[in-house]
């Protein structure tokens, strides 16, 4: 039977993919174009400093190359494998993210570790030239970032990898300063230990959201008690049951709910309103919805699919 109203599957996505995609060429463009240039003055001057940080900044080049691939994935057209699109692989990438970040911290907190022992005598006015472009490109590039950071975690995992760059090329600067005109050669690796605490308490909230995501847990944003109040007080619904909510990307979110509805089916626009209600009220951009009359009692059905008993579209 044909419907007479279209029921749209396109899903529109809450943020707008292309200018995401834009920020992130021109941001791998910059950094790429830094990293040469760290590297080539590294080796011309000798500092291993300048050439460790090269590599720094090339394992976060990866990450957000990783971060606008995911946004790439999360574009394409769901297939009969995988019928939601591949909008998930935008977790995977803030969960990468995260661990590549852990992984940077504890090669600048070796690497400092051992500069306390024997701290390098360092061509300041160099390092602090060179970190100097740095500070100006890492911060351009978290700026670009930030906006969009606040409600997708794909980006705040980009983003959180530009402003721990930013905050380490400010620390070379002054470590370079410092270096050239007190011979403090110790607060090169200082710096760096201080530094790796700052990212590790931002990486921590990162890791911990994108693994609650992984796990399919209500997206943090999300107010579960809200939108079940608002599914109970529909009118003729006497009992919600088997709501689970979860994040379908960084981005969007996806609800299946029981309504049980004793009088019969609403109709098609009764289902369309509360839809619209989850996407426009509580960020859900995907909700399947199975009406009951209730005959039968439900538990929780998680355990035993097999006796669900499915009342769909009386037509």
């Amino acid at each position: 039977m044909t419907h007479p109203h279209d029921h749209h599957c396109s899903h529109h996505h809450p943020t707008p993919n292309n200018h995401h995609q834009r920020i992130f060429g021109f941001t791998i463009l910059l950094n790429l174009i830094y990293v040469g240039i760290e590297f080539s003055y590294g080796v011309i001057s000798n500092s291993t400093a300048l050439i460790a940080d090269a590599g720094h900044n090339t394992s976060d080049v990866l990450g957000l190359l990783l971060s606008w691939y995911a946004i790439v994935l999360t574009k394409r057209k769901p297939s009969e494998k995988y019928t939601y699109g591949l909008r998930s692989s935008s977790i995977l990438a803030a969960l990468t993210n995260g661990m590549l970040l852990l992984f940077a911290c504890g090669a600048i907190a070796w690497e400092a570790a051992h500069r306390f022992s024997a701290p390098p005598v360092i061509e300041g006015v160099t390092i602090s030239t060179i970190a100097g472009v740095g500070i100006f490109i890492n911060g351009l590039s978290a700026l670009l970032l930030l906006k969009d950071s606040h409600h997708d975690l794909n980006m705040r995992g980009a983003y959180l990898h530009m402003a721990a760059d930013t905050a380490v090329s400010i620390s070379v600067v002054i470590a370079g300063i410092a270096m050239q005109y007190g011979n403090w050669f110790w607060l090169d690796p200082a710096m760096s230990l201080i530094i790796v605490l700052v990212i590790i308490i931002g990486t921590w909230n990162l890791l911990r959201e994108a693994i609650q995501l992984a796990l399919s847990a209500v997206p943090k944003k999300i107010d579960a008690t809200a939108i079940k109040n608002y599914l109970s007080q529909l009118d003729g619904v006497t009992e919600v049951h088997d709501l689970h909510i979860w994040g379908l990307s960084t981005t969007e979110n996806a609800l299946t709910a029981h309504l049980v509805i004793p009088r019969g089916y609403p109709g098609d626009e009764f289902i369309d309103t509360i839809n619209n209600e989850l996407k426009a009220h509580y960020a859900i951009h995907h909700a399947t919805l199975q009406i009951e009359l209730g005959t039968t009692h439900h538990h929780c059905t998680l355990h035993t699919p097999n006796t669900e008993m499915h009342l769909h579209h009386h037509h």
